[in-house]
């Protein structure tokens, strides 16, 4: 029934009585709450795709980021004893001797079942030789201990009188952990389980973190410096010009960024058309490295990328009214003063929205730099696909990921926060 009838059957008009405003009122709001929860029925599929494909797989990361259930899973009753025990004991921070032989009885458990793998490498995550440590206590462990388990393990390897190993072990029974997100930022828990910074031979993350941001926002910079001119371009030119001209800017969408990638290797190897070509033009004197190494990098990157910033300036500058810059002109303005305090500033949507998007795409890329750049020009993906793929460690890929998603929302929050003031301005 149309919402008109209904209005008329509640509030009598259909009768030809005089219409109740209060009865109109709350048949409006029946109207207005049946097209809204329509419309909410509409989007139901799109919201249950984004749950399914987007929001589930990143609380799944940031669940493996913190997840700490590898010794919980293969050896449950030392778990709960260490969860028990506060972390202190009279022989130096040893457990008492209830909890070394509750470790002993599910060590001796776990290796007869196969599910020591994994808990000897958590323990190996957070120190270096732990995983050589448990998996030859293991193999060496006696059936019944020759006095008590403390000693036993002691005489297999002096390192079980140690409190540095069961400090560790008590870490990893806990059911969370900050382990992995403190490594991402080369952070550590020392014996005792202060946070402090890792050696210098294995600080690696955050500079790795730091050139992820630096290469993208220089090939954030050389799309905006080389799209911000073509865009106006196409702006300006009629249609039959214009989009001939935006099907050769997408084109690169129409191709496989990997064929892509790969296409840029032939293009800048030393025998390639640009080296040659700069051989012939007496530019150079020999051919130039530009593949394997960072400028190889930028260049893809940037060629890539350069259709995102181009979309985005090209859509807020044909809404722009040719009418402002000639109004500009014939008030007295240059043609390059219009441009700069008329046109540019009408643009800046545009930019932002243009650099964001190729700077948020650009930390996550992961195919053109492990083709095209050197081993000193991986990003932050390559280590997460490295941890993912080669090591099988879920819980350093999650955090590295985290990271990702965090300083994506920053950057996010911040162009937000600044788009804010400056409609603020504008208003």
């Amino acid at each position: 029934m149309a919402p008109v009838e209904v209005i008329g059957e509640v509030t009598g008009e259909s009768a030809g009585r005089p219409a109740d405003p209060a009865a109109l009122r709350r048949a409006l709001r029946r109207s207005e709450r049946r097209r809204q929860l329509w419309a909410f029925g509409l989007t139901l599929p799109l919201l249950g795709f984004l749950v399914a494909v987007f929001v589930v797989p990143i609380a799944g990361m940031l669940k493996l980021s913190v997840a700490n259930s590898e010794l919980a899973t293969a050896m449950p009753a030392a778990t709960e004893a260490l969860r028990a025990w506060d972390g202190t004991g009279d022989d130096g921070g040893v457990p008492p001797e209830a909890v070394v032989a509750a470790f002993a009885t599910d060590l001796e458990k776990a290796r007869a079942a196969r599910a020591l793998a994994p808990v000897a490498q958590r323990l190996n995550n957070a120190f270096a030789g732990d995983r050589t440590l448990l998996q030859g206590t293991a193999r060496n462990l006696p059936e019944a201990p020759d006095g008590s388990w403390t000693a036993t393990l002691e005489a297999l390897d002096p390192a079980w009188g140690e409190p540095r190993i069961w400090q560790s072990l008590k870490r990893a029974a806990a059911p969370w952990t900050d382990l992995y997100l403190l490594q991402a930022l080369d952070l550590q828990r020392d014996a005792t389980d202060a946070i402090a910074p890792v050696s210098a031979d294995r600080a690696i993350y955050r500079n790795v973190l730091l050139r992820t941001f630096w290469i993208s926002f220089l090939v954030t910079l050389f799309c905006f410096v080389i799209g911000y001119p073509l865009a106006y371009k196409l702006s300006t030119l009629p249609p039959r010009l214009a989009n001939p001209l935006m099907i050769l800017v997408l084109l690169p969408f129409w191709t496989s960024l990997l064929v892509r990638s790969a296409a840029w290797i032939v293009v800048l190897q030393r025998e390639g058309p640009i080296n040659e070509s700069l051989l012939w033009l007496g530019v150079i004197a020999e051919p130039v490295q530009l593949v394997f190494n960072r400028a190889g990098v930028l260049i893809a990157m940037t060629h890539i990328m350069l259709p995102f910033m181009i979309l985005p300036l090209v859509s807020v500058m044909r809404s722009i009214p040719k009418s402002h810059m000639q109004a500009a002109i014939g008030l007295g303005a240059s043609p390059l003063e219009a441009f700069f305090k008329v046109f540019l500033p009408q643009t800046r949507p545009g930019i932002g929205a243009g650099c964001l998007l190729v700077f948020i795409i650009s930390i996550g890329y992961y195919i053109t730099p492990a083709l095209i750049g050197g081993a000193a020009d991986q990003m932050i993906s390559y280590f997460v696909a490295f941890f993912t793929l080669e090591t099988v460690n879920w819980g350093m890929a999650g955090a590295l990921g985290s990271l990702l998603l965090v300083a994506t929302l920053l950057l996010y929050l911040v162009y937000a926060r600044l788009v804010g003031l400056d409609r603020l301005r504008l208003g």
